[in-house]
């Protein structure tokens, strides 16, 4: 008896050791999971889905809709059409991408409360890889002009980066810069999201032009080349 009884004394610190270590190691490995689900949302381009088919989801959110007409133009245009134009015409020019899939917050003149956190809910639960508000900008002084980019959360400062770039590029228009911004559209999204103002409907000659389709085409084919670039789809 006092053999078997010091044999399961002998043991018993064995036992412990190994549950203690199994224990361990799998909370490591739900550690390690869970950094790379993170790593995957903070880098969709390291993120290999077009080897399988699969195209990236790209959210293209229109600003404003409905009863929120967002900014007026200097000859009485309303923000929310110039941003439904564009973001359509980023659509269409999509479709002769496959490895992107764009997504449209809304496709008619739709109001969308930002009470119900609408745009981003619809990313998030999507499980997009970007998030692009597209807005004309509005201010008191009709001189002030030039296209800007927001961005909140530092994994997309990169984006905002590039697609500010192209757009000036594509437009013509002042580079006012990169901003930080807590639009709540950016701040709630859970992939690399950025809210470009193309330009200053209030100023009358940049409102002409971001009228135009033209010059509408351009700033689409430039969303899109950015979204290519971001994604290392070249």
């Amino acid at each position: 008896m006092r053999r078997a009884l010091l044999s399961v004394a002998l043991l018993l610190p064995l036992v412990l050791i190994g549950l203690l270590y199994g224990t361990l190691s799998g909370e490591g490995a739900a550690s390690s999971s869970k950094t790379d689900r993170n790593d995957r949302v903070m880098n969709p381009r390291d993120d290999n889905s077009t080897a399988s088919g699969t195209p990236f989801k790209v959210v293209i959110d229109p600003g404003h809709g409905g009863k929120d007409r967002g900014a007026t133009g200097a000859s009485g245009s309303f923000e929310k059409d110039f941003t439904l134009k564009l973001a359509r015409k980023v659509e269409e020019l999509a479709k002769q991408e496959p490895r992107i899939q764009v997504y449209m917050t809304r496709t008619d003149d739709r109001f969308i409360s930002s009470v119900d956190r609408e745009r981003p809910t619809f990313a998030n639960d999507l499980g997009a890889d970007l998030f692009i508000s597209i807005h004309g900008n509005t201010y008191e002084d009709p001189g002030v002009s030039g296209t800007e980019t927001y961005f909140y959360h530092e994994n997309s400062l990169s984006l905002a980066d590039i697609m500010q770039r192209q757009v000036v590029q594509a437009s013509g228009f002042r580079d006012r810069g990169v901003k930080h911004g807590d639009y709540f559209v950016l701040q709630e999204t859970d992939m690399p999201a950025v809210l470009i103002e193309t330009g200053y409907l209030t100023n009358p000659q940049e409102e002409n032009a971001m009228l135009t389709e033209d010059v509408q085409s351009r700033i689409a084919a430039s969303i899109l080349e950015g979204i290519r670039e971001y994604l290392n789809l070249h």
